[in-house]
C-alpha cells in the first residue's frame, strides 16, 4: 500500500526532520527541496526515502550538519574542494556555485570534490550549469558498503558510480544524462523491497553469486551476515565507466577509493570530479547551438519502433514526471513512510 502527498507537504516534513537532526533552518530546507525533487523527478531511489539514512549518519557522526565547502586548492581553472563530509545537497550546490562562476570567467573549470556526504541526484548539478548556458561533465565514486560487482567478479566491490552530463540546447530543455554505472541504482532495489516486488532478471546477484530477481539481496542481510551485488550496465563497459568514476571522482578528487571490508556504517560519502565550459568562451557558440538542434531534430524524425512512442532525450521523462508528480502528489510507499516517521522519532520531530 502507499499514500499520496503533496509536494510541499513533503518539503515541510522533511525540512522538519532535517532540522531536528541538527541542521540549520535553511539547509534543511535545501535539502528538503533536492530530496523532493528528485521524488518529482521520477527518482524514488534518490528522494525521501533517504530521510533514514541521512538521519542514522547523523547520530553515527559520519555527516555532519551545517558543514560548508572548503577550498584546498583555487588556481585559475583549477579548483580543488572538500564537501567535510557536510550533506552533499548543500556542499554540492556550493560547489558548483564556485566551479560554475570561474568557468563564466575563464572559459572552463576542472573542479574536484572530495568528502561531501551523499550528493543525491547527480542530475540536479549539471541543471545547475545548463541554467547558466554551461555544459557540465559529472564522474561521482560512491564510498559505502560496496553494492556492484566488477564484471567477472561474483560480490559487490565498488558502488553505483553514477556519471552525468548537461549540455544546454537553444530555446530548449536542455539534454541531460544521469546514470547509475550500475544496471540499476541501489535505491531502487530499497524501494522495490520496501514495496515487496520482485525485480525483472538479469539485474543481481545473491549473496553466493547466482542471479536472483530478490532486490533484498543488496538491502538486507542474507543467511550468513551476506550481501548480494547488483550488476554492471552493459558488460564490460559500464564495469570500465564505473572503474573510471571510481579513479577520478574517488582518486583524484582526494576523497579516496573503496578498497576494505564491507562495514554497516549509515554514511554515504561521494567524490565527485566535475568539468564545466562555456560554449561561449570556445568560439564555437554559433555552430553549436545550430549543430545541436539539428542532430537532436534529426533524432525525433526517426519512425516510433514497434510497441514505442518514439524516440525520447535523456531529461525528457524526468521533466514528464515532474509535470505529473505536480499536479498528483508523490506516492510514498507504507514501509518507507514507517521507516521516515521512525527516523523523526529518533530526533525529536513528530511526523504526522
Amino acid at each position: 500500500m502507499a499514500r499520496t502527498i503533496p509536494a510541499a507537504q513533503l518539503r515541510t516534513t522533511v525540512s522538519g526532520i532535517i532540522a531536528a537532526a541538527g541542521s540549520a533552518p535553511q539547509e534543511a530546507q535545501t535539502v528538503a527541496d533536492n530530496l523532493v525533487l528528485a521524488n518529482l523527478s521520477g527518482h524514488d531511489s534518490h528522494g525521501v526515502g533517504m530521510v533514514p539514512r541521512y538521519v542514522d549518519a547523523v547520530l553515527e557522526g559520519g555527516l555532519k550538519p551545517n558543514a560548508g565547502v572548503a577550498v584546498k586548492l583555487d588556481a585559475g581553472s583549477l579548483l580543488a574542494l572538500d564537501g567535510q563530509r557536510g550533506y552533499g545537497q548543500v556542499v554540492g550546490e556550493q560547489a558548483m556555485g564556485l566551479a560554475m562562476q570561474r568557468a563564466q570567467e575563464t572559459g572552463s573549470c576542472v573542479m574536484a570534490l572530495a568528502n561531501a556526504h551523499h550528493l543525491g541526484r547527480i542530475g540536479h548539478f549539471a541543471e545547475m550549469a545548463v541554467a547558466r548556458g554551461l555544459v557540465s561533465i559529472h564522474f561521482v565514486n560512491v564510498q559505502s558498503r560496496p553494492v556492484v560487482a566488477p564484471f567477472g567478479g561474483g560480490d559487490g566491490r565498488y558502488g553505483t558510480n553514477p556519471f552525468c552530463v548537461g549540455i544546454p540546447l537553444a530555446g530548449r530543455p536542455p539534454f541531460l544524462l544521469d546514470f547509475a554505472t550500475s544496471r540499476v541504482a541501489q535505491g531502487k532495489m530499497r524501494v522495490a523491497h520496501n514495496e515487496g516486488r520482485q525485480v525483472e532478471p538479469g539485474l543481481l546477484i545473491d549473496e553466493k553469486g547466482r542471479p536472483t530477481t530478490n532486490p533484498g539481496v543488496v538491502v538486507v542481510p542474507q543467511p550468513g551476515g551476506l550481501f548480494g551485488a547488483l550488476l554492471a550496465f552493459g558488460e564490460h563497459k559500464g564495469y570500465g565507466m564505473a572503474v573510471a568514476c571510481e579513479l577520478l571522482g574517488g582518486a583524484l578528487t582526494g576523497s579516496g577509493t573503496w578498497h576494505r571490508p564491507a562495514d554497516d556504517r549509515r554514511a554515504v560519502i561521494n567524490g565527485m570530479f566535475t568539468v564545466v565550459v562555456d560554449p561561449g568562451k570556445l568560439g564555437t557558440q554559433a555552430s553549436f547551438e545550430q549543430e545541436a538542434l539539428a542532430f537532436v531534430d534529426w533524432l525525433k524524425q526517426s519512425p516510433p519502433a514497434p510497441g514505442s512512442d518514439g524516440v525520447l532525450l535523456a531529461g525528457e521523462p524526468e521533466r514528464q514526471a515532474r509535470r505529473e508528480r505536480e499536479a498528483s502528489g508523490i506516492a510514498i510507499d507504507d514501509q518507507t513512510w514507517a521507516e521516515i516517521v521512525a527516523a523523526g522519532a529518533k530526533v525529536g520531530a513528530r511526523v504526522a
